[in-house]
This record gives C-alpha cells, structure tokens and sequence, in this order.
C-alpha cells in the first residue's frame, strides 16, 4: 500500500511514526493510539533516518528540535479545532491534505461535527485500510483529491460541505512542499469557499530556515527523498493578510500555548535575521469590510 504514494506523501508516515512516539511518552501532549499502526515499518525506517541527521552522534541535537515542532503543533492544533467547535462558532472541519491525520477517531467531538479529509485517494486507502475497524466519533467525509491539480471544490461541496457556514481549516505540514506560487493560490482558494469569521491553522517555515547551514543536512535528506522544502516565509501574517485571512503567528517556545513546556532551545530575538524560524499561525477568514481578528480562537 505505500508503493502507491509519492514521496511528499510518504513523508506523512514520517509524521505518523512521531506521533506514534509521543504517545508512548509518560508526558505526552497527546495520544495517538493509531499513529503507529499508520506509520507502520516505512514510517519508523523514515523517523530512524532522520533521526541520525538531527543526532548525529545519537546523544547532542545538531539543529533545533524538529521533531518538538511537530509535536507542539499537534497539540496546538487540537486545542485550535476543539476550542472552535466546543464554542459553537464552528460545526465544520476541513484538513487540507490531510496525511495521517487521525483527529477524527481520537479526539471526542462535540454532536453534529462533520469532519472533512482532502487528500489523494492512495493515501486515504492507505488509512482506511489501516484503520477500517475503528470507528470516527464525528461525521467524517473524505474527499479524493489533489489539491494542487485537481479541481477540489466541487468534490468538497458534493461532500456536503456549506461554504456559506463557518468552518474551521487546517493546513498542517503542507505549505512549505509546495511551490511558491502554489502556495498564493491554494489560500486564495480556500478564502474563496470559507465564510467570514472561519478560522485556519496552518505552520509555515521561515524563509531563512531553508538556507540556514544547521538545518541544511535535513533540507538535503527531504530532497533525496523526493521531497525537497520548497517555500518559507519570515512574514506569515502578511503572507495570510494577502489571501484575506487576520491571523497571528507564533514561534515555539514562546508562551504557553506555542510550548507545552516542549521546546528545548532559546527562542531568538524577534530582531535577528540569521536564524532559523518557523511559525504556527492561527487566525481567522475576514469579512467583506473586516479587517478584525474577531470570532474563532487564534
């Protein structure tokens, strides 16, 4: 079954083996007891590669701690969906590309949740086939598709999707695979099918992360597999602002919800342009003449 994804989507079963890790964690920020079966020896063999280039000697890290930052960002990213829908600001979920995810099946969600996954149709067979005797705890609905070439829109809306009601969106280890200009009109594309006052989530990647020495060893092993970091940005909330979303953007390690206590390495001074950054963002899609970061949390 994984012979049939390609190497950016692979990297999702990188994702799902470090997730599959957290959970074995005494203090863990979440449990995923389905990571490791999505992972499965692919995925391990992935984490165990790019743990030799993060540590090379297997004791001292080489770069910042790469894999806190996903797992931060899980974590971050439930309290943004359940935060959302438990307010009763939001009934709909999306999960563009949505990998491994397994939100759906592990979180408690309030009644009348309808969860939608976009992904290609081998990686939603991939955890559909993992994952068939477990049952979702929302309404969920997947949606095969690309969302770089293919005409997604259309298939989202037959799967009951209402863009005329406020949704909740999340962008999770996609933006920095995609071209540039791939990245400007996937925004603008979701602007254009969410209401005023959804909110989005997403991580983007300093731009100065990519071409930073520490982190070159890593940016290197991504590109033999296939599946080469194609976009940062130093600047997130202009870059959402553009597209007509009212967001902030927060880095690791500072304040409680961007930490969890997780992040091992000083946070630079916001005045340094020689580091390596990246960023989670939160926020929400502004109305016609707004230009406020009311509604949904962020």
């Amino acid at each position: 079954m994984t012979d049939a994804l390609t190497a950016v989507e692979r990297t999702s079963l990188l994702t799902a083996a470090t997730r599959g890790r957290e959970h074995t964690r005494p203090d863990r920020l979440y449990s995923d007891p389905y990571a490791a079966r999505l992972a499965g020896d692919a995925g391990l063999a992935l984490l165990t590669e790019a743990g030799r280039i993060i540590r090379p000697d297997g004791r001292v890290r080489a770069m910042v701690s790469t894999p806190d930052f996903g797992v931060i960002r899980t974590r971050l990213f439930d309290d943004f969906l359940r935060a959302g829908t438990t307010s009763g600001r939001a009934s709909q979920i999306v999960l563009a590309a949505s990998g491994m995810d397994t939100r759906v099946y592990r979180l408690p969600w309030p009644p009348g949740t309808r969860l939608f996954e976009i992904d290609r149709p081998p990686v939603l067979a991939h955890k559909a086939e993992r994952l068939r005797e477990v049952a979702p705890r929302a309404d969920h609905r997947t949606v095969p598709a690309d969302l770089v070439t293919d005409d997604w829109e259309p298939a989202l809306l037959a799967a009951g999707y209402d863009p005329a009601r406020p949704s909740l969106w999340v962008l999770e280890g996609l933006l920095h695979y995609l071209p540039p200009a791939e990245v400007h009109r996937l925004l603008d594309r979701v602007a254009a099918v969410t209401a005023p006052g959804s909110g989005i989530a997403a991580d983007v990647a300093g731009a100065r992360a990519l071409t930073c020495e520490s982190m070159r060893p890593l940016w290197e092993l991504f590109a033999r597999w296939g599946s080469p970091f194609r976009f940062g940005d130093d600047h997130p909330v202009e870059l959402f602002a553009r597209h007509g979303f009212s967001v902030g953007a927060t880095e690791p390690g500072t304040g409680d919800t961007a930490a969890y206590g997780r992040w091992p390495d000083p946070v630079p001074d916001p005045s340094r342009t020689d580091v390596a950054r990246g960023f989670y963002v939160r926020g929400t899609r502004n109305g016609p003449r707004d230009d406020s970061r009311d509604g949904l949390p962020g």
